[in-house]
């Protein structure tokens, strides 16, 4: 067998190096060749091929399986000319998965959770349960950790590292796979983003629903109660069905707790942070790990009291001259921003970014919550047609300006927050970096303050 790995990045890395510990053969393509990418084809033993130079043909030449980076589209002429060979195109996860069928002692519990917004949360959540419980797991796929390197973990006594895994399933690793399943699966929402990957809605959608393909009839099925796609495609899913929701669903808030088919799972008050994603987040991780038994109410009340949820996620940063300000750079969908917004009152926002082919009028559904906003990026002419009808909007550009203006715009009690609402690749290496930087803004206009003060 011998393998295309097309793109060396991160996942393409773990993906040869995985092939290789796998007595693979691979061959290794690139459509951006750099010095870094040559240096680490050569560490890895593996010649890096220049896509540009070659085609796809020629690539595929002698392969039986074609193993795309995250990055490469679905339109990529890769991807075509793969599909037209009738070769096998998996992700990460799919080889993961097929390698951990083969385990000598069986294949151990794998969750997986997908959706447009919510998904990293989520996951993190979950593991933070299942530690809880005793349960060792790590959060793994679309995350820092792909699947093919967690299934390999090893503890320096050559013991296996982790008892089961929790996977966070982003569309592009859905795409690819044919026989992928998680023990329970739960699917969070679906809004239209990455549309300049997928060849449309539909096939964006169908990617998503990638999750419960492969389950079987005794595998669980989660859906939110309150997105009619994903309940549509709940209907017609192998496995056994539950639902949850705010007020809604098997598993849902009711009367100050968080309660499932079984009775109260844990109050609502043993959240750290208890916005209504938070909520909602809460009872999917609870549904994934109550109904495979991998843990209990007991461990999810402990987990919950001291999870902190990840960076760059309705991060509050602190304060200045009385405003709260947060950083929510992960928001780099317009259903995303638009559930920022809705958790607050007098804001003045920061959004707009790099343009993924998708309408961004639903963020001002709620205009009403924004005392101003400032439109930065590639989109900002379209956020401040959008928010049209707030009395203070500008387009100030860059992300600098935008705080600038900001710390001028907020009075006491307002609360400032970044919610792009778009990707970050028209200014910033990704959503992370932005928030970093936001971040940084931030502490040094409070330490502006604080030398103020001083003085």
């Amino acid at each position: 067998m011998t393998a295309l790995v097309y793109g060396l990045a991160v996942a393409g890395e773990s993906t040869v190096r995985a092939l290789l510990r796998h007595g693979v053969a691979v061959k290794v393509a690139d459509d951006t060749i750099t010095d870094a990418r040559l240096a680490l084809a050569s560490e890895l033993g593996v010649e890096l091929v220049d896509a540009a130079q070659t085609s796809a043909e020629r690539l595929l030449d002698g392969c039986t399986l074609l193993c795309p980076a995250p990055g490469v589209a679905e339109h990529h002429p890769i991807i075509i000319a793969a599909q037209h060979l009738g070769l096998d195109i998996v992700s990460e996860i799919e080889l993961a998965y097929r390698w951990e069928q083969s385990r000598p002692d069986g294949p151990r519990p794998m969750l997986a959770v997908t959706g447009t917004d919510g998904k990293t949360s989520t996951t993190k959540l979950t593991v933070a349960i299942l530690e809880a419980a005793g349960v060792r797991s790590v959060d793994a796929g679309n995350t820092d950790t792909p699947l093919v390197d967690a299934i390999d973990a090893r503890n320096d006594d050559g013991t296996e590292m982790y008892d089961a895994f929790v996977v966070e399933c982003s569309s592009f690793r859905l795409a690819f796979t044919p026989t992928f399943r998680a023990d329970a699966a739960a699917w969070l929402n679906v809004q239209p983003d990455h549309l300049n990957w997928h060849t449309s809605m539909a096939s964006y959608e169908a990617a998503k629903a990638q999750v419960f393909a492969n389950q079987r009839p005794d595998d669980v099925v989660i859906g939110f109660a309150n997105d009619a796609a994903v309940m549509g495609h709940l209907a017609t899913a192998p496995g056994r069905t539950l639902s949850f929701g705010l007020t809604a669903g098997e598993y849902r808030s009711e009367g100050g707790l968080l309660i499932g088919p079984s009775g109260t799972i844990a109050p609502i008050t043993s959240l750290r942070r208890t916005l209504r994603h938070d909520i909602t987040n809460a009872l999917a991780a609870s549904a994934l790990v109550l109904e495979t038994g991998l843990a209990d109410v007991a461990a999810i009340e402990r987990a919950l009291g001291t999870f902190i949820g990840p960076a760059h996620r309705l991060e509050r940063l602190g304060s200045h001259n009385g405003a709260d300000w947060f950083n929510d750079s992960k928001a780099t969908t317009p259903h995303a921003a638009s559930a920022a917004i809705r958790s607050f009152e007098n804001i003045v926002l920061i959004a707009g970014g790099a343009d993924k082919g998708v309408d961004l009028s639903s963020m001002a559904d709620e205009a009403w919550r924004c005392t101003g906003v400032l439109a930065i990026g590639a989109t900002a002419s379209t956020i401040a047609n959008i928010f049209a009808s707030v009395t203070r909007v500008e387009s100030v550009g860059t992300l600098e300006r935008a705080v600038e203006r900001a710390a001028v715009w907020a009075s006491p009690g307002d609360i400032v927050l970044l919610s792009p609402g778009c990707a970050s690749l028209d200014q910033f290496t990704n959503f992370q970096v932005r928030g970093e930087a936001f971040r940084m803004l931030f502490t040094q206009l409070a330490g502006q303050q604080l030398q103020g003060v001083s003085a």
